[in-house]
């Protein structure tokens, strides 16, 4: 069964995510910030974290350092969903992050889920 991390700070996109990929046998864990999630992945390792990027505390771009700077999840699979539309020099900060995608909010679910599949492939 393919594990799935989602992290972002609005509970109606953690169940709207969920929904979409538990509907699609998906499993899902959720954290509501990047604190929660770094306590989600000390005790489990998902295929795919799909990050918000803008969250109070610490941002999806903190976390995603974090998570590439640990040993245990330095491999990790990770997307970013945002409302924020990248810039060349973001799009920069996704490669050195080594993030597979980045999904813009709104989204349409069957992309969504299809952009999943794909990082996950990859």
């Amino acid at each position: 069964m393919t594990t799935i991390l989602i992290v972002d700070d609005e509970p109606h996109m953690v169940e709207l995510e969920k929904g979409i990929l538990e509907t699609n046998n998906y499993t899902v864990l959720s954290a509501t910030s990047g604190e929660e999630a770094l306590k989600v992945l000390e005790k489990q390792t998902p295929d795919l974290t799909i990050l918000d990027m803008m969250m109070p505390g610490m941002s999806g771009r903190e976390l995603a350092e974090k998570i590439r700077a640990n040993t245990k999840t330095k491999n990790l699979k990770i997307i970013f969903v945002t409302v924020a539309r990248f810039s060349e020099i973001g799009k920069e900060l996704l490669n050195d992050l080594s993030v597979l995608d980045y999904i813009t909010k709104p989204f349409d679910n069957q992309d969504f889920l299809k952009r999943v599949k794909k990082a996950l492939a990859k």
